[in-house]
């Protein structure tokens, strides 16, 4: 990879605190980025990343009004905002039918509204600047039916299409939008499933953070609308 693409960059991070946001940051940090990291519970976020070129900062992406703040905030501390991480997301596993309400209102309010507030208002920044790049964590879930998982794949199916209509109305605005789309990660996503998993056979979260700094590196005259990263042995 061709780091000299991100000297100077502001990178925000959404859902920082763990998985696949944390360890991007932990491997940016050391690219000497400026990074403005996000999550509902930020005190371990506060401890771990000192420094002038790292800002932490509360952020409920179920609430339009925190995302708001979340992103006046990130504009005061560095001015410009060159790419939005949304890596914010959570899942449960029971069937359909089965299914609380409660639980599935919650996929949707944090992977799929949550993704729509950020893009929203990260995006009107974006465009105002006429640069800027987002890249939101789909899923495999996104395109695939994954039984048990119902309300976790309609919440990825619906960040994989919000992402698809993003590009086409961002795409002439100097705005690049990828949707990723991973298969199963081996991370705390699957530590209160209660059936068995091979996790040594997922993806390890350090692929997907490169793989998202491999987009980010790339130049501007190339644009990748969607990426799927698979484990060596398929989806699960």
């Amino acid at each position: 990879m061709d780091f000299s693409h991100l000297k100077d960059k502001v990178i925000v991070i959404v859902g920082a605190s763990k998985g696949i946001g944390r360890e991007t940051a932990v491997l940016l940090a050391n690219h000497g980025v400026k990074l403005v990291l996000g999550a509902r519970h930020i005190e371990d976020l506060q401890q771990s990343f000192q420094s002038e070129n790292v800002t932490v900062l509360p952020v409920d992406v179920r609430d339009e009004n925190s995302v708001v703040q979340f992103v006046n905030k990130s504009i005061e501390c560095f001015k410009r905002i060159d790419v939005l991480i949304n890596s914010a997301g959570i899942g449960t596993f029971e069937s359909i039918l089965d299914s609380s309400t409660e639980a599935f209102d919650n996929m949707i309010a944090v992977n799929l509204r949550g993704t729509y507030f950020t893009c929203k208002h990260f995006g009107r920044v974006m465009r105002e600047q006429k640069q800027g790049q987002i890249l939101n964590l789909a899923s495999i879930a996104a395109k695939t039916a994954l039984p048990g998982n119902g309300g976790y794949t309609a919440s990825k199916f619906g960040v994989h299409g919000l992402t698809k209509v993003l590009q086409q109305e961002l795409r002439r605005e100097g705005v690049r939008i990828t949707s990723v789309l991973p298969g199963a990660i081996n991370s705390s996503f699957w530590d209160n499933v209660s059936f068995d998993l091979d996790v040594d056979n997922m993806i390890p979260v350090q692929s997907i953070a490169e793989h998202l700094i491999y987009l980010i590196c790339q130049p501007k005259e190339a644009v990748v609308d969607e990426i799927t990263i698979m484990p060596p042995n398929g989806i699960l």
